[in-house]
């Protein structure tokens, strides 16, 4: 089993998405499934892996606070592709968090609010799992750029799969118009990358995919995608006969 995880890390990198796929879903089963936002990325990683298998799970963390098109793709996603998304929501509805935390937590605390309706719900989510799969892109932030296509997620404690981890958005774009892969409208109309209704604005010509999200603060990353504190260089490990790999810290 270490060997073969050894192995996996290290030629992972020259596999297609598709031969990533089809190991993830081999090695560990119904322990592993798709976390998915619905952005281009994620509908394209849904395609690659529908591809590969029928019967893969995908979940999603409804924050309750998305677009009525993210929430209309949903519905189309289940229909295409046939599966049935497991929906993720926060422990507070969205009134119990104003009660308890004042309105409009987003603008005052975004890491807070974001904490509150993703982060917590996926680390919950993800202690039912050996692994998840991302679409996240090493260009997308510097957050990413070290990701690797298979990895240990130090933050969530359990195996990471990445499989378009080196596409680009032209690359992405490309396979879902060549594939006629359904989409988000609001792509369309100045949307790169889609979060919640109060966070997420349309960029502007000459601005990073990503400055429409927190626009206005230093904020980039939701928290999902943040590593732990110490920079980290995994090494696959059995120990107590479940999966795990150590993280050497890096000192340079």
């Amino acid at each position: 089993m270490r060997e073969h995880l050894e192995q996996a890390q290290i030629q992972a990198e020259s596999w297609k998405p598709e031969e990533i796929l089809n190991w993830a879903f081999t090695m560990f089963g119904k322990d592993v499934a798709i976390a998915s936002g619905f952005g281009i990325e994620g509908m394209v990683l849904l395609d690659l892996a529908s591809r590969v298998r029928r019967d893969f799970r995908v979940f999603t963390l409804d924050t309750e606070f998305l677009f009525s098109e993210t929430y209309d793709l949903m519905d189309r996603v289940e229909k295409r592709y046939g599966i049935k998304l497991e929906r993720v929501y926060s422990e507070l509805t969205p009134e119990e968090q104003e009660r308890e935390h004042g309105p409009a937590l987003w603008g005052r605390d975004p890491d807070r609010c974001c904490a509150l309706r993703k982060v917590e719900p996926l680390k919950m989510k993800l202690t039912e799992l050996a692994a998840w799969i991302t679409a996240i892109r090493r260009d997308q932030t510097s957050a990413r750029a070290t990701a690797r296509k298979v990895e240990w997620d130090p933050k969530f404690k359990l195996v990471k799969i990445n499989p378009i981890a080196d596409w680009t958005s032209e690359k992405v774009w490309s396979y879902a118009l060549k594939h006629k892969v359904p989409y988000n409208p609001l792509h369309d109309q100045g949307y790169p990358s889609i979060g919640c209704t109060h966070c997420t604005r349309a960029i502007r010509p000459g601005e990073s995919a990503r400055a429409g999200r927190w626009a206005g603060s230093e904020k980039t990353e939701c928290g999902l995608h943040v590593a732990a504190p110490e920079a980290i260089t995994p090494l696959v490990e059995i120990k107590n006969s479940q999966i795990k790999i150590s993280a050497v810290c890096d000192e340079s």
